[in-house]
C-alpha cells in the first residue's frame, strides 16, 4: 500500500506553502485583479460603515484581492467577502428575442474602523 500512502504531514505543509504564493502578488498585477469600484446604491449606502464593493476578475482569491487593495489604495482590509453572480437570461429593450447577461464576480471589502477609500 505504499504506491497511495503518504506523510499527510507533507501535504498539509505543502499546501500552506501555496497558499502564501497565492497572495504573493506581482508588481503591477493589482489592476488586473481589481477591476473597478462597484457603483450602485446598495454598495453606496455600504461605504458609510466601511464596506466598499469591487468587480474583481474571476480567477481572483481573497488574499490577492486583499494585496491589490492595499498597493492601490494603501490600507489593509479587516475581510474580503467574494460574491459570484451569474449570468441570466434579459430581455432586449429595443428589439425582440432574449439576450444574456454576462457573469460576474463582486468583492466586498471591509476596512477596520476609521478608515477609508477615496475613489475621486
Amino acid at each position: 500500500m505504499a504506491i497511495f500512502g503518504g506523510n499527510k504531514k507533507e501535504g498539509k505543509k505543502e499546501k500552506r506553502i501555496s497558499r502564501a504564493r497565492a497572495a504573493a502578488l506581482a508588481p503591477g498585477r493589482a489592476h488586473a485583479i481589481v477591476l473597478h469600484p462597484w457603483y450602485t446604491e446598495k454598495a453606496l449606502l455600504a461605504t458609510d460603515t466601511g464596506v466598499y464593493g469591487f468587480a474583481v476578475a474571476r480567477d481572483a482569491t481573497k488574499p490577492q484581492i486583499a494585496a491589490a487593495i492595499k498597493e492601490l489604495y494603501g490600507v489593509a482590509p479587516r475581510k474580503v467577502a467574494i460574491v459570484n453572480t451569474p449570468g441570466k437570461r434579459v430581455s432586449k429593450r429595443t428589439r425582440p428575442g432574449k439576450a444574456t447577461r454576462a457573469a460576474r464576480r463582486k468583492a466586498y471589502v471591509y476596512l477596520n474602523a476609521g478608515e477609508k477609500i477615496e475613489f475621486a
